[in-house]
């Protein structure tokens, strides 16, 4: 399967400016190719009897090469894969339009997501060296993966420098505790136990092993400070120094909240898929909860989305087994200890009571101990 590496780069002046460079590149053929593709797109829907085949990657790239390169002669200080790759994103940027998958590409601005991505002679050079081209050798602050890459992104956070890479890694098997360890990890021993996974908005999830796992919150932590250094910078001349301090200090915080939340999520995902043999999680409907307008902050700031997404590719690098059980599955109406279902239960009622057994119990764990007995 393929894995994923990030790291941040050591970086000098002039490789800022490459780097810089680089991204503009990428941000103008990305906005050339998407008004070129639009027009098309009118034009097809005001004229019927003549229609313009809606060009492919390679179309635009040529085109580009054809009437924008000529025009503008900074496009050869960068790589040729730049803009060629800018446009093969926008293509599946439009196809998954097509699909009803995402909705209409938007054109980018400087500075806000800046990133490119580069092919060709990627070497990785000992230990934190790697080498890209035109730019040249770029260091790192921590040792790379020792493994072949034929092509990597370069993305901009705040005021920091980020590689990231893909590369094939072998499934780790739970069972063998001969195997070769991954990443330089330890093997562990066989693990054939179910978990049941609850998530929820007060903490995290809850286990049904009965261990609660708060949730970092972090954006709840640092809303006040966002938001009065959003209403100091309300009034700065845009373009200003003084503005442009103030926009790397809120996206520094931006920054922190992030990585705060993606380390939770981290940990969590890695102790799920490494200790047990079966984890069983809910199909939420994630944008449908994130309608009521009550509980949206609070679900965004947990990060159920990527909760799931971080637990699907870590359970099959480890080699255990992931079950995703239906959202209309009465997790939490079913009592855990005679099986009857309750008609209603509001979401202010925090304690599960059976009406038949007499059973009471914490919601969350009831509804974490029936998701472990799906499998079972």
């Amino acid at each position: 399967m393929l894995l994923g590496f990030k790291t941040e780069l050591k970086l000098n002046n002039q490789q800022r400016v490459a780097l810089a460079k680089h991204c503009g590149v990428a941000r103008h053929a990305w906005n050339w190719g998407l008004a070129l593709t639009k027009q098309i797109l009118d034009h097809n829907n005001a004229l019927a009897d003549s229609k313009i085949k809606f060009p492919t990657a390679i179309d635009l790239h040529k085109w580009l090469v054809a009437l924008v390169k000529s025009e503008n002669e900074w496009y050869y200080e960068c790589s040729k894969s730049t803009p060629q790759q800018a446009l093969m994103a926008l293509r599946e940027a439009w196809k998954r339009c097509f699909n009803k998958a995402a909705g209409i590409p938007r054109f980018k601005k400087k500075g806000k997501r800046d990133s490119f991505t580069l092919e060709g002679t990627v070497k990785i050079l000992g230990n934190n060296k790697i080498q890209v081209p035109v730019i040249g050798v770029l260091k790192t602050y921590e040792r790379l993966p020792q493994v072949p890459t034929k092509s990597c992104t370069i993305s901009r956070q705040a005021d920091r420098w980020f590689i990231s890479f893909r590369f094939d890694v072998e499934q780790q098997d739970l069972g063998n505790t001969t195997a070769v360890p991954l990443l330089g990890e330890t093997p562990r021993p066989d693990c054939l136990s179910i978990v049941g996974v609850d998530l929820g908005v007060k903490n995290l999830c809850t286990l049904s092993t009965g261990n609660v796992i708060p949730g970092a919150k972090s954006y709840k932590k640092y809303e006040a400070k966002l938001s009065r250094m959003q209403w100091l910078n309300r009034h700065k001349i845009i373009g200003s120094n003084n503005w442009k301090k103030a926009q790397l200090q809120i996206a520094r915080l931006h920054r922190k909240i992030a990585n705060t939340r993606k380390d939770t999520l981290h940990k969590l995902t890695t102790l799920l898929a490494k200790n047990h043999g079966t984890v069983v999680i809910e199909d939420l409907n994630v944008s449908g909860i994130m309608a009521n307008h009550k509980l949206a902050k609070a679900i965004a700031d947990m990060g159920f989305y990527e909760f799931r997404r971080q637990l699907t590719y870590k359970c099959e690098l480890y080699g255990s087994k992931l079950v995703v059980v239906d959202r209309w599955f009465p997790s939490s109406k079913t009592c855990s200890n005679c099986g009857t279902k309750k008609e209603t239960l509001g979401l202010n009622e925090r304690v599960f009571e059976c009406g038949h057994c007499g059973f009471t119990i914490d919601r969350d764990l009831n509804a974490a101990i029936n998701l472990s007995r799906v499998v079972s």
